[in-house]
């Protein structure tokens, strides 16, 4: 496997460099895997900082003649080109607006794809003594009374909304010197962490791929099972009368014994463990079964 993190960007400076504008049809994609005839956009997060999209994208490929782009986008961005027809397949944790987006019909065949959770990191020397805490919303009231510094992602990303979701539930309004605002994706904002020896929310994937260049934070807190973390794929509507798209198809690859393989087995050759957990741990989160095979992918079909 390749390595998935390299020390330029790890310790890219986020606090300089604005966030990532919203990518578009037109832009040219973050990385491209495979070869073929015809073209699949995904937009995702950190499966495709970490890796685990291209994992998943080869075989793809190989079996049905595509060309996979891949758009850099956190959930909310993602959600918003899938709704604006930009990319095809979006996958996402931001369980309340992945369901708001299929009521709404604009997305469909919401397929679980695998879990990780969320870890809180900080300073070795931990000054607001949040290790100790029961729950993340006891370590984060910890953090605002002690006005530890904390970095958030603040870009509307599963990961910012799940963070202020546990604010309102620590009864704290985060504002201050203390709360600082990235905007930008979770290795950088992990790199600002550990430069400013601050706490920060990340996904576990990210900080088992990340750890050994972060040598300024450690593992604080972590089991709280409100920080279970689901990942689900989501594409548009099938149209009537037309054939089956490669969205559909990349949806049940992932779905299927070949792709949940990838999903659970992704990092143990170079980490020792798993990046992710496979869709059997989504039902622990509370999500719906993995989508029915619903026929053979016409390859001469795509979605764009």
């Amino acid at each position: 496997m390749k390595p998935v993190v390299s020390r330029a960007v790890l310790f890219a400076v986020c606090l300089l460099a604005p966030a990532m504008a919203l990518p578009g049809a037109e832009d040219q994609p973050t990385a491209v895997y495979g070869r073929g005839a015809h073209a699949l956009a995904v937009a995702t997060g950190s499966p495709g900082e970490l890796g685990l999209l291209e994992a998943l994208a080869e075989p793809f490929s190989k079996a049905h003649d595509t060309i996979v782009h891949w758009y850099k986008a956190g959930s909310g961005e993602s959600l918003a080109l899938l709704k604006e027809r930009k990319v095809d397949v979006a996958l996402v944790h931001s369980p309340e607006a992945e369901r708001r987006a299929v009521a709404q019909g604009w997305a469909a065949r919401r397929t679980p794809i695998g879990s990780n959770e969320f870890y809180l990191v900080g300073p070795k020397n931990d000054p607001a003594r949040v290790a100790g805490a029961k729950s993340m919303a006891e370590a984060y009231a910890r953090i605002a009374n002690a006005e530890a510094p904390f970095y958030s992602r603040g870009d509307g990303s599963g990961t910012h909304k799940r963070e202020m979701a546990i604010w309102e539930r620590a009864g704290v309004r985060p504002e201050g010197a203390w709360y600082r605002v990235c905007g930008d994706f979770m290795l950088a904002t992990l790199a600002a962490a550990n430069r400013e020896n601050a706490y920060f929310m990340t996904d576990s994937s990210t900080w088992v791929a990340a750890r050994a260049e972060l040598g300024n934070l450690r593992l604080l807190f972590q089991g709280d099972p409100l920080m279970r973390n689901a990942y689900h794929g989501l594409c548009r509507p099938e149209e009537a009368g037309r054939p089956r798209s490669l969205a559909a198809g990349f949806l049940d690859f992932v779905a299927s014994q070949e792709g949940q393989a990838i999903v659970r087995d992704y990092g143990k050759d170079r980490y020792g463990e798993a990046l992710y957990r496979d869709a059997r741990s989504v039902l622990a989160v509370g999500a719906e079964a993995p989508c029915v095979d619903h026929g053979p992918l016409d390859q001469g079909e795509n979605m764009r």
